[in-house]
């Protein structure tokens, strides 16, 4: 579990980074919110990042879980960002995933919470 997580919070780590974000904080432990908080262009932003297995919807999230870091960001004068994640076993999608073997991402890029 946390070495998928890892795995999530590299991927959209480079993103971020290829994207002009600025990392003031980076949170790897699960279900510690959020993993990211991150400046762009003197905006900042918290960014939460959940990993799930096929066949999870990684658009979906825990709604009472981001009103929570919403209201945290809105009390920094940040802006909340999700990114999910999901991973599927490249050779059988009902098998576990595993890192050292072929899988498949799933991943739409940020979304804005309002």
């Amino acid at each position: 579990m946390q070495e998928l997580h890892n795995l999530a919070m590299n991927i959209v780590g480079r993103q971020l980074e290829s994207e002009g974000y600025e990392f003031m904080a980076v949170n790897s432990t699960l279900k510690k919110n959020p993993q990211f908080v991150c400046i762009k262009k003197k905006q900042l932003y918290f960014i939460v990042v959940k990993n799930v297995s096929y066949p999870e919807d990684p658009k979906d999230y825990d709604t009472r879980m981001m009103d929570k870091v919403k209201e945290l960001a809105l009390k920094n004068e940040a802006k909340t960002l999700y990114a999910g994640l999901g991973f599927a076993n490249a050779a059988n999608a009902q098998q576990p995933v595993y890192l050292n073997e072929d899988y498949i991402v799933d991943y739409d890029g940020l979304i804005e919470i309002y």
